[in-house]
């Protein structure tokens, strides 16, 4: 039987083999630990990482709330950059909880995906 994390690497490289970030529409990825939470604005062709977002520093709220603070972070961060448009990679976990909360705290601050 395999464990969750070897599932969730297997999910992620199916995920990966479907998306790609471009100059013009970088994917977004995330990862979540089991404390902590990053977000980063990939270019796939060039392999740069063009913004990051975490909440290491954050050490007030709780995870949800952190949560909300990285995606809204990365947002502004890809203002500054002059992103508009991404790929969003989940990065093989599910959809709920703070990665959902990522997402949308994400797209409240502008950006499309």
């Amino acid at each position: 039987m395999q464990n969750k994390q070897q599932k969730r690497i297997r999910l992620k490289a199916k995920i990966r083999s479907k998306i790609k970030g471009t100059s013009l529409r970088p994917r977004l990825s995330i990862f979540r630990s089991n404390k902590f939470i990053y977000a980063q604005v990939i270019d796939d062709k060039t392999g740069k990482t063009l913004v990051q977002a975490n909440d290491l520093k954050l050490k007030k709220g709780t995870k949800t709330e952190r949560a909300k603070e990285v995606g809204i972070a990365v947002a502004l961060a890809c203002k500054g950059a002059k992103i508009s448009k991404v790929v969003f990679d989940r990065n093989g976990f599910k959809y709920t909880g703070r990665i959902k909360l990522v997402a949308d705290a994400a797209r409240a601050g502008g950006l499309q995906f």
